[in-house]
């Protein structure tokens, strides 16, 4: 199966919508994506996500775009004391790297940055959800990886239209990388995309495959 994520459009964020360079990327990622195969169209139920979502829905001929609650953005923020950036995990994993803090640590929650910051919680949070999208979808967790328990070895796709925090927070989960590090390394743009390919052999266990990381050429020379 392919997991391909896209981050939604230029928002409008106090409006929680598409601006109408957003709509015009998210106009270029639907005819960009037309060709990958989807069989199902899920989304963040913010509205931006959303409107981003159904520009590919229209465009593939799909009726539904099943909601996701719990890929919403992420929230960042003290839960008690200052911050670095006010919490802002990207301007936080962007300063480790200045003073050369390792990113692969696993205990990267119990750093200053990360330990009183609220975004902390949400990704402990969207790890479990992420196991039991994927388990719905016929990938059970093992450990570190994930099992086809599907019954046939056809090769399926489906799309996720989310944000940049929850789709760094379930990549983080699959691919088994702390969050920092992927926060700094993947900055998917307005209707950047990744995808992710799990086996597809009904029993077959295997380390996610990355098909593609950041792709935004389909947005390039729109204005």
């Amino acid at each position: 199966m392919r997991i391909i994520i896209v981050r939604h459009g230029e928002p409008n964020y106090e409006k929680d919508c598409l601006t109408p360079l957003g709509i015009r990327q998210a106009k270029a990622a639907a005819a960009r994506l037309k060709g990958e195969g989807i069989e199902e169209i899920f989304s963040s139920p913010m509205g931006r996500a959303r409107q981003t979502a159904q520009e590919t829905a229209e465009l593939c001929g799909f009726r539904d775009v099943k909601i996701l609650d719990f890929m919403h953005e992420l929230p960042w923020g003290t839960e008690g004391g200052p911050l670095y950036a006010d919490g802002h995990p990207w301007d936080g994993a962007d300063e480790l790297v200045r003073q050369g803090w390792d990113l692969n640590r696993t205990d990267w929650p119990e750093h200053p940055y990360f330990q009183n910051n609220v975004v902390t919680k949400a990704v402990r949070e969207i790890a479990p959800m992420t196991d039991s999208w994927l388990e719905s979808l016929g990938y059970k967790r093992e450990g570190l990886y994930y099992r086809c328990v599907r019954e046939d070895g056809n090769q399926h796709s489906v799309a996720l239209f989310c944000h940049g925090g929850s789709s760094t927070a379930m990549l983080a989960r699959i691919l088994n990388l702390p969050f920092p590090y992927l926060c700094a390394t993947l900055h998917l743009d307005f209707t950047g995309i990744a995808i992710i390919r799990l086996p597809k052999r009904p029993g077959e266990i295997s380390a996610p495959h990355m098909e593609l990381m950041g792709d935004d050429r389909h947005i390039r020379g729109v204005k």
